[in-house]
């Protein structure tokens, strides 16, 4: 395994030294953009900081962050899978088109915005706690779960989720008494038969982050799914 102090280096040569190995540890980041960005077949445990664009057009792979990250981790991946140990920033699996991106704390806005799926390649996105506003703006396909562990009195989501939604389906472990849904969606109380497709991503949530899924998976969810009328579809599909 080749171990990289990332502190005095710049972004290129810490990915040119990426290229170089299978495995490799990078300590001492601080704020590095593009960290493993359009890296496939890599297992990469990262700590410190990265910067924006961690893992964008990841193809393969596993990243790990032993922290937190900032804005637009997992930009346009493909495939793989990235770890986050703390928080992320805004933009987070921005056009994500397939993979998984796990999260224990945090996120801000724009939480999975134009996240597409194709046939069975289906994008992952699940965060421990909450939200910021417009997740899953113009969403039009994927998974986007978020649990609100120790959420306290905060709300599980921002203003305006799921804005202009078209496709896929977004799982809010809380009854979302408080939150206001623009009309072009559905958003009701999960029943048990609507959570079964999703429990194996919350097995994986919990096994990343040494969490009982128990306590997780029996809980109050709510549904969030495009209306079957909804208008923005026809603005973007033709058959």
């Amino acid at each position: 395994m080749l171990n990289i102090d990332a502190k005095d280096l710049d972004f290129q040569t810490i990915n040119e030294k990426i290229k170089s190995t299978k495995e490799c540890k990078i300590s001492g980041l601080v704020g590095q953009r593009f960290i493993a960005a359009g890296t496939s077949n890599k297992s990469i445990t990262l700590s410190g900081t990265p910067g924006n664009a961690l893992a964008a057009y990841l193809n393969g792979g596993q990243i790990s962050v032993i922290g937190n990250a900032q804005d637009a981790v997992g930009d346009t991946m493909n495939n793989g899978e990235i770890i986050i140990h703390g928080n992320v920033g805004d933009a987070v699996g921005y056009a994500m088109r397939g993979g998984k991106i796990f999260i224990k704390g945090n996120a801000g806005y724009r939480v999975g915005i134009h996240i597409k799926e194709y046939k069975e390649t289906k994008p992952i996105i699940v965060i421990g706690g909450c939200v910021g506003s417009f997740a899953g703006e113009y969403q039009a396909g994927g998974i986007i779960i978020v649990l609100g562990i120790n959420k306290g009195t905060n709300s599980i989501i921002g203003s305006y989720p799921c804005t202009g939604m078209y496709g896929g389906v977004m799982l809010l472990r809380d009854d979302c008494t408080n939150v206001i849904f623009p009309k072009n969606i559905c958003a009701k109380a999960a029943s048990n038969k609507d959570i079964e497709p999703y429990i194996s991503y919350l097995k994986e949530f919990c096994k990343h982050f040494n969490l009982d899924p128990n306590t997780i998976i029996n809980s109050n969810y709510t549904i969030v799914t495009p209306n079957a009328n909804n208008p923005y579809k026809q603005m973007y599909v033709t058959n």
